[in-house]
């Protein structure tokens, strides 16, 4: 498989190099670096191109490395069920660089690309509905950037006295900030169920 894999990335690179800024094999998979505004001509290209024949879209998603200049990775994971093989595009990006959108190549696309601009802030243009698909409305900042607080900046509930939802600003009880994260079996000053029997031998 990886020596089909080699021939292949070879390939894509010396029909497409417009598009290709690298490719490697690792753990069997073929990884290819996009220039990201040329990912939609090299996705035709992966779907058209009879050696290739990746019809199948499975996922799109990002990585945040906030310490790069190019911040996020996108990746694209295809399927060529004609050809038994996968592939995976990364297209590096700044926090304020948009995508082309390849939703005209791929349609199932759509909702890939509208969870990647929720949760990591990334933008597509040409996508036709680019709105927030995952969290409510109103919801401030990008849950899976690594900067947004594991707690989030709002909490939402359920007003008895005013009969309806509120968003509040996060309160954390002083317990939750200061929880012993240590196994029990090794801070417990007291004797836990089923331990007694331990002791009696």
């Amino acid at each position: 498989m990886t020596q089909a894999l080699q021939e292949l990335g070879a390939q894509i690179e010396a029909k497409r190099p417009d598009c290709v800024v690298s490719w490697d094999i690792s753990f069997d998979e073929l990884n290819i670096d996009v220039a990201p505004a040329n990912i939609a001509g090299l996705v035709e290209f992966l779907k058209n191109d009879p050696n290739c024949k990746f019809s199948t879209l499975v996922d799109i998603t990002a990585v945040d490395y906030p310490d790069r200049p190019k911040r996020f990775d996108v990746v694209y994971h295809f399927l060529s069920m004609y050809r038994n093989q996968r592939i995976r595009l990364r297209a590096a990006v700044r926090e304020d660089e948009m995508l082309p959108s390849i939703t005209d190549v791929h349609p199932s696309a759509n909702w890939f690309e509208r969870e990647v601009y929720d949760m990591f802030g990334i933008l597509f243009t040409g996508h036709p509905d680019l709105r927030r698909i995952l969290t409510d409305y109103g919801f401030r900042g990008y849950p899976l950037r690594k900067d947004f607080p594991t707690t989030g900046y709002t909490e939402v509930r359920y007003d008895d006295a005013q009969k309806r939802v509120v968003y509040e600003p996060v309160k954390l009880v002083q317990e939750y900030r200061q929880f012993d994260f240590m196994s029990p079996w090794e801070g417990a000053e007291y004797i836990l169920p089923g331990d007694e029997k331990e002791g009696a031998k």
